[in-house]
């Protein structure tokens, strides 16, 4: 996956200032409230998402037909439900405090098929102390899917919040599991 702070022509500030638009794209796990700004998506929100952008920062509802960051982004989250995609290639840009942006990128690291818990990636910030806000940063991930926040889990294994919904969250890691521990499930 890409994670890009900014355009490569523009820099961060002059990114920050472009305008915003948004679409609605229809998915494997229904309909996604995306918002792009110039050539990267920054935000991907469920419906009842725990924190949905405003309706000011989401810029002009557009057509995702003929808009190349949408139009990626519904290809490509296609091909991730039908399981032909284990890596996302659209551009992101999320914006937040620095804490947060570092979170976010350690969040983009995480495999396919793979989960960490908030505290495995408190202690790569280098305390172990900061789970609880490690958790806060992740549960305000804007750009739900491409970085990987689902794959976040409690110490102890267990699913914890999902800004998307937990059932949501529980159904992306079944999708990603790998066929030898899908085969070893008794249910």
């Amino acid at each position: 996956m890409t994670t890009d702070r900014s355009t490569p022509s523009q820099p961060p500030s002059a990114t920050h200032q472009l305008p915003r638009r948004h679409t609605t794209l229809s998915t494997g796990m229904g309909e996604l409230l995306a918002v792009a700004q110039a050539e990267a998506l920054v935000g991907l929100y469920f419906p009842e998402h725990w924190h949905p952008p405003t309706p000011d920062t989401i810029g002009t509802r557009v057509s995702a037909t003929g808009d190349p960051v949408f139009e990626a982004t519904r290809r490509e989250l296609a091909e991730y439900f039908r399981g032909q995609r284990t890596m996302f290639t659209v551009p992101t840009a999320a914006r937040g405090d620095a804490f947060s942006e570092r979170v976010w990128d350690l969040l983009a690291l995480i495999p396919y098929g793979t989960t960490t818990t908030y505290g495995a990636i408190a202690r790569e910030l280098g305390n172990p102390g900061l789970a609880q806000r490690v958790g806060q940063a992740v549960g305000h991930n804007p750009v739900s899917i491409l970085v990987p926040c689902h794959r976040v889990i409690g110490s102890d294994g267990s699913l914890t919040g999902y800004a998307g919904g937990l059932e949501r969250k529980a159904a992306l890691l079944a999708l990603e599991e790998p066929p030898e521990v899908a085969a070893s499930r008794l249910f």
